[in-house]
């Protein structure tokens, strides 16, 4: 059977079709990037997500403990590049970070985060950088409706893009639809965040996903919000919706 995706232009692992693959309980996703490279998506828990690419190993936002589950990350190769986008407990946990942290591992992250831990490359919202045959943009990250602002100031923390062999993967971090998502194009995959009050509401994801026009949607950090619906409200707007389990 032909691929869906292969519809939405997007070089994707067809074998897998639309549902995930189960490994030691993580939800994979597959994706191949520009060059055929196979590129990995482990739904971890959260806002915790592993990344596996040419041998490289990529942590977003790891923590040990969330609710009832907890994270080995010492049972996990070292991460080759570890991001953080914040610094509530999470997306920024220091004991995940030690048992990741390898010889050769770069931590990316926002200032503060850097501050707490005494170490780490900063970037700042609006920043590019390259990592070795991986581009980054930092982008802004925050809350704009009235009596949630304190939870995630503008300008403090950070989304992240990453380029991956032509590869675009939006990870938006603690965010609600904010204005300077018009200026963030050709992704090929999206995590974005859906959990009241922090983040964005159902009806917010679901513009934001508009906005941005992602091939492939995570909505992630979810918490009790429901996002069941999101599929088929984003159904006419060719954007493959992805559940995942990770709370």
């Amino acid at each position: 059977m032909a691929c869906f995706l292969a519809s939405l232009g997007l070089n994707v692992a067809c074998a897998q079709g639309s549902m995930p693959v189960t490994t030691e309980n993580y939800e994979v996703d597959i994706f191949k990037t520009k060059s055929g490279k196979t590129v990995k998506f482990h739904a971890l828990v959260h806002a915790s997500i592993r990344m596996e690419y040419d041998g490289k190993e990529i942590e977003i936002d790891p923590v040990t403990k969330l609710g009832n589950k907890t994270i080995n990350y010492s049972a996990m190769p070292k991460a080759d590049y570890i991001f953080v986008t914040h610094e509530h407990g999470d997306h920024f946990d220091k004991e995940a970070i030690k048992q990741l942290t390898g010889d050769k591992t770069q931590l990316i992250t926002n200032k503060r985060c850097a501050d707490m831990l005494g170490y780490g490359n900063i970037m700042s919202n609006g920043q590019q950088s390259t990592f070795s045959d991986i581009s980054v943009e930092a982008v802004p990250a925050y809350n704009t409706t009235e009596g949630r602002t304190q939870f995630h100031p503008k300008g403090r923390d950070n989304g992240y893009i990453l380029t991956i062999d032509g590869l675009r993967i939006y990870i938006a971090g603690d965010t609600e639809d904010i204005p300077e998502m018009q200026g963030i194009k050709d992704i090929d995959i999206a995590f974005m965040p859906c959990n009241q009050p922090y983040t964005m509401t159902a009806e917010q994801l679901v513009k934001a996903a508009r906005t941005v026009k992602p091939k492939v949607l995570f909505p992630y950090h979810y918490g009790q919000t429901d996002v069941k619906g999101t599929p088929s409200l984003l159904k006419d707007d060719g954007i493959d919706v992805r559940i995942r389990h990770y709370e």
